[in-house]
């Protein structure tokens, strides 16, 4: 299957890198990617998969590499047939992920993306976007308030207030990252088709 598109980031806030490719599929859309760092005096590396539906909402996600030491599998799904949109991480519902319409991985600028596409806002649109956040180093989800306002073509203002992170996002039109500042810059990418 050929992409539809291609990213490679560098990481501004330490040695590390993300690549993924961004794959059309007959019922929606795969992101399929690797990131490999240096943090905390821990190498990282781990590939990473988030498949989403036609309106852009995540269906599962999975992660897989390591911490360090510390070998990482992790897999988390849209429970089938729930109005209020709960997941399951492995076997089991993590209720206070409910509500949550987005997968977030937080070692990557990869997955937002798909919130830019899902939300598709105009120029002076705002919106919540509460997600299901994957804490790094900790590696276990939460929910993460965050909030997108277009403030202009390719600029959003961006805040998640719980990490502490406020920011203007530079955004390409596929809706990939190109300058997330402090923390990622594109150094590469192939349009989307």
């Amino acid at each position: 299957m050929k992409p539809a598109g291609s990213f490679f980031w560098r990481k501004l806030d330490g040695p590390g890198h993300d690549s993924c490719r961004l794959f059309r599929l007959p019922n929606g859309w795969r992101l399929a990617g690797a990131a490999v760092f240096h943090e905390d005096n821990r190498p990282c590396h781990f590939q990473y998969e988030v498949v989403v539906d036609t309106a852009w909402r995540t269906r599962r996600a999975a992660v897989s590499g390591y911490l360090g030491n510390k070998e990482i599998r992790l897999k988390i799904a849209a429970a089938a047939a729930v109005r209020n949109r709960q997941w399951r991480v492995g076997d089991d519902i993590q209720k206070n992920l409910t509500g949550c319409v987005d997968v977030d991985l937080g070692f990557t600028p990869s997955t937002n993306l798909i919130v830019l596409n899902r939300l598709a806002l105009a120029v002076g649109e705002y919106a919540d976007a509460p997600a299901a956040y994957l804490k790094f180093p900790g590696m276990r989800f939460v929910t993460l308030p965050q909030t997108y306002h277009r403030i202009g073509a390719t600029e959003y203002a961006y805040e998640a207030p719980t990490v502490g992170y406020a920011g203007t996002l530079q955004v390409l039109p596929s809706g990939a990252v190109a300058h997330y500042p402090k923390l990622f810059e594109l150094y590469q990418s192939r349009p989307v088709t």
